[in-house]
């Protein structure tokens, strides 16, 4: 693993994964990494949020734990379950038996046997590569009692276990979160982290990493379909197509043989950038053609 010396050994890590990231990011992510400091990084979907987790457990060599938050999680189902069907088992075979030790069988019962752990209490557990990436995606979706409760579990990174007591990281994990900012997450929250908006990047930045994931792509057409995402962005959407949709357009036309945009390309292949009726509607007829036209301009020095 390399040492994380300097905010340009960051960036050359998250590069040699297919990431490429601007000094601001590069910046909060060493500091992240330097200081301990939950990293909590905010923006539209698609950007490349939950990209930078992946990249980092790569570049680092860690493991990567995900919990995804939706609406309704709560403590029990981010830290751990136990596993019911197999404790009715041992208690019908302990009853079967006979003159089973209740004491015993208890303990046996609440034991790390039939523990399911779940992403907090896994990324507390210690790891032979080191401690490992634990990315919160999207906890913006959760609601205001989970916020309080990984606001403690994240204070001293540990947590309680009612049948075994509290379990606390030997060493704490390297924590991202995540937010599409669908709500506002509590300044309590955010105070304990380092903060980033990840904004979608300029055309050179966009370019860098439509080369770095699809390599394959002729410069001509990478930078037609660069120009066209970028110029696409300004107009009234519903969901503005991120980097991903960039990265997965640039695929579908390579895999059509495609070797220049055109309105007709682009009219068969809306389904890769856009993912809402409405927004696909707004490009029928012309709009296509005007929104490509001014792409190309953008890109004529005269």
């Amino acid at each position: 693993m390399t040492e994380m010396t300097s905010i340009d050994t960051v960036q050359e890590m998250l590069g040699n994964q297919g990431y490429i990231c601007g000094r601001d990011l590069g910046t909060v992510m060493f500091l992240s990494l330097r200081l301990g400091r939950p990293l909590f990084l905010e923006g539209e979907a698609g950007v490349g949020k939950t990209e930078i987790a992946k990249a980092l457990a790569a570049g680092l060599n860690r493991k990567l734990i995900r919990l995804q938050c939706y609406e309704g999680l709560d403590a029990s189902s981010a830290v751990y379950e136990w596993n019911f069907p197999a404790q009715m088992v041992a208690i019908r075979a302990a009853e079967a038996a006979g003159g089973a030790d209740t004491e015993a069988l208890t303990a046996d019962l609440f034991s790390d046997k039939y523990l399911i752990e779940r992403p907090l209490l896994e990324a507390m557990r210690p790891d032979e590569n080191g401690a490992p990436i634990l990315l919160i995606d999207e906890l913006d979706r959760t609601d205001a009692p989970f916020e309080a409760f990984l606001l403690e579990a994240l204070s001293d990174f540990q947590v309680t276990i009612p049948e075994m007591g509290t379990i606390t990281a030997p060493h704490p994990p390297i924590v991202i979160l995540t937010s599409n900012r669908t709500r506002e997450v509590h300044d309590a929250l955010k105070r304990r982290c380092l903060y980033h908006w990840v904004d979608y990047p300029d055309f050179d930045r966009e370019m860098e990493i439509l080369q770095a994931r699809a390599p394959e792509a002729a410069e001509n057409l990478s930078r037609e379909v660069v120009a066209f995402v970028q110029q696409l962005r300004t107009e009234d959407l519903f969901k503005k197509p991120g980097v991903a949709e960039t990265i997965d357009w640039a695929k579908c036309l390579l895999a059509l043989d495609v070797i220049t945009l055109s309105p007709e390309v682009i009219a068969d292949t809306l389904g890769a950038i856009l993912k809402y009726q409405d927004d696909i509607a707004k490009l029928q007829g012309s709009e296509a053609k005007r929104i490509l036209d001014q792409a190309k301009a953008s890109l004529d020095p005269a």
